[in-house]
């Protein structure tokens, strides 16, 4: 059987970025994801010979660049600390490099509800919404929304909190339970349809993936547990199509700013409109992940497209390692 050759970074590169460490773990809802994600970037960065450690990030933050001894970090934090631009900032002003987007893009995107207001002012399609304050709310918004409807916390990813609900006593429920998770709740009408999900590396967009699950929707187990979520690679459109959806993600993604990585989720109504749901600055990178998935059908291994990510940090201090 023929066998590829292990994916090595230039030795060129490997001095370049000198000492790395993963960032992992955190203190977000998204812990546990986080850890296998950074795990597996840590496992396919020491694969392809980067001079790499991983560090479980817990507590105040201030203290991961007190006395670092590391030259870079790629970010595999998920959720709030470590996705919405507080690390972001931090590092930045430790003159840090650090993977994925900056703190204005990481914050706007963590934020659904803000960047659904970036995403409507730049004329990009995205389901109607309203953000829901109080119970006391229900009766407006259920008049001025189409049911179904989605409603989710403002500030938290890998689908957590996200309720579907059909009426306005279901609505008060679902936004009791998700004010729990975050002050802000956003509501937006719920599209029925296939989901999409679009990769970008590097200013490409990836071959788009088709999902299917059995779930009411494609929820934190069908993210991360379930063995039964389908995986569509060709994602099912015409070539025309999946141009058009991959057009869109990459403007959604350059609106908020976003630099080197992330996915783009999109629906798809029965007339065949795209819907732009939300943009995520540091995706999953589980065995489960779509990012990884979707590098793989554009023939890039999991170590070279880490290596990739990390290359665009080189950028931020003219290739010079200078902290470890």
């Amino acid at each position: 059987m023929y066998q590829t050759q292990p994916f090595l970074a230039e030795p060129a590169m490997l001095k370049a970025f000198g000492r790395v460490a993963v960032f992992m773990g955190g203190d977000s809802a998204e812990r546990d994801v986080s850890l296998k994600s950074g795990q597996a970037v840590l496992s396919a960065l020491l694969s392809a010979g980067v001079n790499a450690f991983g560090v479980d990030v817990q507590g105040c933050l201030l203290k991961t660049v007190e006395q670092p001894e590391f030259d870079r970090v790629f970010i595999a934090l998920h959720g709030r600390g470590g996705e919405d631009g507080t690390l972001q900032a931090i590092l930045s002003q430790a003159d840090i490099p650090f993977t994925g987007s900056d703190v204005m893009a990481s914050a706007l995107a963590m934020d659904k509800l803000r960047s659904k207001y970036v995403f409507a002012g730049c004329g990009l399609a995205t389901p109607k919404f309203r953000t829901m304050t109080s119970a006391e709310d229900a009766i407006s918004i259920a008049a001025e929304l189409r049911m179904p409807l989605s409603v989710k916390p403002s500030r938290e990813g890998s689908s957590i909190g996200i309720f579907k609900v059909t009426s306005a006593d279901e609505l008060v429920q679902a936004w009791q339970a998700a004010a729990a998770l975050d002050t802000s709740v956003l509501v937006e009408e719920w599209i029925e349809g296939p989901e999409f999900t679009v990769s970008l590396l590097q200013d490409r967009a990836l071959p788009a993936i088709g999902l299917s699950t059995d779930h009411v929707f494609y929820d934190y187990d069908a993210k991360y547990l379930a063995d039964d979520t389908r995986y569509c690679i060709p994602c099912g459109l015409s070539a025309d199509e999946e141009l058009r959806l991959q057009q869109l993600a990459l403007e959604a993604f350059r609106v908020v700013g976003c630099r080197t990585w992330g996915r783009v989720d999109i629906m798809q109504d029965a007339d065949g409109k795209f819907w732009l749901l939300e943009v995520n600055t540091v995706p999953g990178m589980t065995d489960h992940s779509l990012v990884p998935m979707s590098a793989r059908a554009a023939g890039i291994s999991f170590e070279e497209l880490v290596v990739r990510i990390l290359a665009d940090t080189l950028e931020q201090n003219g290739g010079e390692p200078g902290h470890a």
